[in-house]
């Protein structure tokens, strides 16, 4: 199916690996534009070395309002405008404590806010989308409290930002992934440091194994284009049924 992205920019924040990087590479085989940011000179740097051709990059610290905002301006400019926001922070506050807690609300949710205002008038001359990854423990119980009450939050974001930006034109979704391996990703590095985690999650999915960002990633890929015209507001979990145990 031709997504009908040729051409079009998009920005992935959190892009420089995992399911953001699987999301941006995604769209360019769709012929998008994209921007991606990250924290580090070397990972982004990587990221863009495997993106190649089409792919914009910069610095970001998510957490960061001042640097948020004027990364997006400088992302919109450079792809010669902005069709769609792809919200893919983590700070991953997994620790129920002050610390925890201010890295889920400044990057998980907060990156997502602020970077949804900072979008949000360069697609509304022609629509556009803006897509959320929240996480299948903003769904139910998680054991991490403070990532899986962000993530609730980043849902209920969604629904209340599709509203709010309708009038616009500007469509809002979210996915909820589930457990999502990777090189370098926090199920990877359970599979040898917390086997038995890992494989006690992995043997309540369905499927019998982990997703990959892959799969994410076309998901997405989906939601952010005018295929998807008629979608705004939901919620996607794309987790091999694991939500259901």
């Amino acid at each position: 199916m031709d997504l009908g992205l040729a051409g079009k920019g998009v920005i992935v924040t959190g892009g420089t690996r995992g399911i953001g990087l699987a999301i941006a590479r995604a769209c360019l085989a769709e012929g998008a534009t994209v921007s991606i940011c990250g924290r580090s000179r070397e990972s982004l740097d990587a990221a863009l070395a495997e993106l190649g051709e089409g792919a914009h990059g910069a610095i970001c610290d998510v957490g960061d309002a001042e640097a948020l905002a004027a990364y997006v301006d400088a992302a919109a400019g450079a792809l010669g405008g902005l069709y769609a926001l792809v919200n893919n922070p983590s700070g991953f506050g997994a620790t129920d404590n002050e610390d925890g807690w201010k890295k889920g609300i400044d990057v998980d949710l907060m990156g997502v806010v602020r970077a949804t205002w900072a979008a949000a008038p360069h697609p509304e001359k022609t629509g556009g989308s803006v897509l959320n990854i929240s996480s299948i423990s903003g769904i139910g119980p998680s054991g991490s409290i403070p990532y899986g009450a962000v993530k609730a939050a980043v849902i209920q974001l969604t629904q209340s930002h599709a509203l709010h930006y309708a009038p616009q034109r500007i469509r809002v979704n979210c996915i909820a992934p589930g457990s999502i391996e990777f090189p370098g990703g926090s199920w990877e590095w359970r599979r040898y440091n917390d086997p038995s985690k890992y494989f006690a999650t992995r043997d309540k999915i369905p499927f019998g194994r982990m997703g990959t960002p892959d799969e994410v990633a076309r998901v997405a890929a989906f939601l952010v284009s005018d295929a998807a015209g008629w979608v705004t507001g939901q919620t996607v979990a794309v987790d091999g049924g694991q939500n259901f145990g």
